[in-house]
């Protein structure tokens, strides 16, 4: 006569069966959800709790309670629960002020926020700040360029000038020459993309110059004087 805790008999539907089997094979699965999900093909396989741990390293305790979550609440058995601690300090409405100022606003003095000064300007911590930016995905620090050419021999030109780089002719001397201008008034030839969750902000590689300042400076040695020029050019130009 059989004693003890009954066995909850685990079947899968085609669906379930599909979505386990998905999950084994995901590459970016978490570790433990690949497990138990190896586990409960097992189980649905025929095979009790001992055999189950020893293929997947576990104790039975843990195969058996795996078990019983799964036959209660099905796919949702195979996530983590959420875990005891103190309740969260941060309410929802501090959270999407925090993503808002991110997203709309520049702080004084500074091309972006970083964790300290938006904590201070929200009066949170840098690291609540930083946990925030996690979740949605907001890398402020971050941007991008890209660049949409109307050339029509786009094409050409740039198998000409990579041509020329990876396959120069014989006893070619190939120089890549720019210019070092010091103070430039530019603007972007097309506007800027705004920062956006899990997307850095972005700008186009080319840009208008409305004019430039050099300063051009020469030190004598002898008296230590400094003779200095700034020399201004107010062009426009395309780059």
């Amino acid at each position: 006569m059989r004693t003890g805790r009954p066995t909850c008999l685990i079947v899968l539907t085609t669906e379930e069966r599909e979505q386990l089997e998905a999950i084994c094979r995901r590459t970016k699965a978490p570790q433990s959800e690949a497990t138990r999900a190896r586990v409960i093909l097992d189980l649905a396989d025929g095979l009790n709790n001992q055999q189950a741990c020893v293929r997947a390293g576990w104790c039975a305790q843990t195969v058996g309670t795996l078990r019983q979550r799964f036959y209660q609440t099905r796919l949702q058995g195979l996530f983590d629960l959420p875990r005891s601690g103190a309740p969260r300090s941060i309410s929802d409405e501090k959270v999407a002020e925090v993503v808002r100022l991110t997203l709309e606003t520049k702080p004084k003095h500074a091309t972006h926020w970083s964790t300290r000064s938006m904590a201070r300007r929200s009066g949170l911590s840098n690291e609540s700040v930083h946990r925030i930016w996690k979740t949605f995905g907001l890398q402020p620090h971050r941007s991008e360029t890209f660049q949409l050419s109307t050339d029509p021999q786009f094409v050409e030109k740039v198998r000409d000038v990579v041509g020329l780089y990876l396959s120069p002719p014989q006893n070619a001397l190939v120089l890549c020459l720019d210019e070092k201008s010091q103070i430039q008034a530019l603007e972007r030839s097309q506007p800027i993309l705004p920062l956006s969750n899990r997307h850095p902000e972005r700008h186009t590689s080319d840009y208008f110059r409305h004019g430039t300042t050099s300063l051009f400076a020469a030190l004598d040695v002898a008296s230590g004087e400094v003779y200095a020029r700034c020399q201004n050019a107010i062009v426009k130009t395309n780059f």
